[in-house]
């Protein structure tokens, strides 16, 4: 199937954060709590899904206060943090949303993304992925993790879906 056509069947999008959301970076303050930095632009990328009907969740190994503050901001309501069974987490996911595993994304960068990634319609790896987690996906974007590679990726499935004009008539 073409990936166009997987595109505009994507009714719910996925996404790992560390890697994908943020560049892998982690940093530690003196006081040892744990601070992430977001692309304001994969912000707006997934409200604009958002606003759209898409669902936007996320499934990450890592749990972290920054990550919950920055969901509730952009209106994220599922969330699977601190998960190291990501098959299992999105067999939980489907239950839930009432989804086909054909109508959902997932974007990955490394190694664990791989059993959520195989399992969906289309399976995405950020530019800077793992070379193995880049060869499994369907799709792969041209920026970088925490670069904007959200952000590509919801415009895309937005333009496919035909949302984009619509997207663009509320910014003029």
């Amino acid at each position: 199937m073409p990936i166009t056509a997987r595109l505009q069947q994507v009714k719910l999008l996925l996404l790992d954060v560390d890697g994908v959301l943020t560049d892998g970076m982690i940093i530690y303050d003196d006081s040892n709590v744990e601070t992430k930095m977001f692309n304001v632009k994969d912000g707006l990328g997934i409200r604009l899904l958002i606003d759209n009907g898409i669902q936007v969740g996320i499934v990450t190994g890592r749990s972290a206060p920054a990550l919950t503050h920055r969901c509730k901001n952009l209106g994220i309501e599922i969330i699977f943090d601190g998960i190291r069974d990501k098959a299992k987490a999105l067999e939980s996911i489907i239950r839930q949303t009432g989804r086909n595993p054909q109508e959902i994304a997932f974007m990955g960068d490394d190694l664990p993304d791989l059993p959520i990634m195989n399992r969906v319609g289309l399976g995405i790896a950020v530019a800077d992925a793992h070379d193995h987690v880049r060869n499994e996906a369907l799709l792969v974007t041209s920026a970088n993790g925490g670069k904007g590679a959200v952000r590509e990726v919801s415009e895309a499935i937005l333009k496919a879906k035909g949302l984009w004009d619509k997207v663009l008539d509320t910014y003029k």
